[in-house]
């Protein structure tokens, strides 16, 4: 009775718990952590979207059961914001689910339609849900290149023809959470034809659709003529519309795959709380300047922390689109790794960010910063930073076996 149980065996320590145990230990003896890890918005939720939630919430009547696929409204509101954003028509009733946010949706889904062995394509570095959600379902997972383009495309392509048993579906996930990466249309065309060339389902993860600074808007791979078939992509309110305690997502797509997802979901919840979904149809149908402030927020904090960090000495791209700086670790630090260059500088400068190897093994020589503290904390961190990066006096490793071969 000792013997681990077999679905937690296949889960790897949580490598964000030791940087969180190390955060809450350096703030139980009052040190100013500037927490820059978890993806987690700090703006409030536009006031419109807490009032109509107040007022439905008032009505006794909202504290019954709701409907695990989501309330006629709420399915209405988001075939109406495909529709204007993407012009992509739905059928609320047959191509669109409510989900517990856009994790519980990839999760069940995994559950739905994973038998165990299947192989599911996943890039690497990605959001952990995304390979994880299918290894507890019971799947093998097998690593793309994570930026879109055509050495994703080959390795898909590949992996076709050499995986045993061939793999059944593939996820997308742009704009990326970690790396920011962003896909065109012409990408998702390509991977719409080979995916169906090969009988692979699509899925897609559009959390950050909304969170772009130049450019055109992050499209939909359901914007394809015949993406349809194939697709179910996921989007989430939590970022859009600084809602992420509330856990509101969506599913939209293939009435196959949403079938799937309605069924396994009536086994094991009764939808998200009614004045919850109330309050998202009004988020969805009400102004949208609130969307275009999120957005103007973060780009100005981007430009705070990457002018800033690049000022001190650290180099990284400036991301187009997501609320994360997918940062490559200094080469002075490179042969630490991700875990224990986070450590480091939680101790030497008290910022915290998320180590890239909890993304995937490929994403160890960088770490995630999030854009959740405003410009005077971001500042301040960069201060933090520029001086652990000038008065620092780690020498890394490969320098003292040089040394001590002389």
């Amino acid at each position: 009775m000792t013997e681990e149980f077999h679905r937690i065996r296949r889960l790897p320590p949580y490598v964000f718990a030791e940087v969180n145990a190390a955060k809450a230990k350096a703030r139980a003896v009052a040190e100013d952590i500037i927490d820059l890890g978890m993806g987690n918005p700090d703006s409030p939720t536009p006031p419109h979207i807490v009032a109509k939630l107040i007022e439905t919430v008032q009505d006794p009547r909202s504290h019954r059961y709701s409907t695990s696929k989501g309330i006629p409204g709420l399915r209405r509101a988001l075939a109406a914001y495909y529709e204007r954003r993407f012009d992509v028509k739905l059928n609320p009733d047959t191509e669109v689910i409510a989900t517990l946010g856009s994790k519980e949706g990839l999760a069940n889904l995994a559950a739905a339609i994973t038998s165990p062995g299947d192989t599911i394509l996943v890039p690497n570095p990605s959001y952990p849900i995304h390979q994880f959600g299918f290894i507890i379902a019971g799947a093998s997972v097998r690593s793309i290149p994570a930026e879109p383009g055509e050495e994703m495309l080959r390795a898909i392509d590949r992996a076709v023809r050499h995986s045993v048993p061939k793999p059944t579906a593939v996820i997308v996930n742009y704009p990326s959470n970690p790396t920011a990466h962003m896909a065109t249309l012409d990408f998702y065309t390509e991977l719409v034809a080979l995916a169906k060339k090969n009988d692979l389902f699509i899925i897609s993860d559009l959390a950050y659709a909304e969170i772009y600074f130049e450019g055109p808007p992050p499209p939909s791979v359901l914007q394809v003529p015949g993406a349809k078939d194939i697709t179910i992509e996921f989007t989430s309110m939590s970022k859009t519309y600084s809602m992420p305690g509330w856990r509101m997502g969506f599913g939209a797509g293939n009435p196959r795959l949403i079938t799937a997802l309605t069924r396994m979901k009536s086994y094991l919840d009764y939808g998200a709380f009614t004045p919850i979904q109330v309050a998202a149809t009004a988020a969805l149908n009400g102004p949208q300047d609130c969307v275009d402030d999120m957005r103007a927020l973060y780009k100005d904090r981007r430009d705070t922390l990457i002018k800033g960090l690049h000022a001190a000495g650290w180099d990284m791209p400036s991301p187009a689109g997501s609320m994360f700086a997918w940062a490559p670790i200094p080469p002075r630090y490179a042969h630490l790794g991700s875990l224990e260059f986070s450590k480091l500088l939680m101790e030497k400068a008290k910022v915290a960010v998320a180590p890239g190897i909890g993304f995937g093994e490929y994403g160890d020589s960088h770490v995630r910063i999030a854009l959740v503290e405003n410009n005077h904390r971001l500042r301040q961190a960069i201060r933090n930073i520029r001086h652990f990066l000038a008065t620092d006096s780690t020498v890394p490793s490969d320098e003292i076996a040089m040394e001590d071969g002389q």
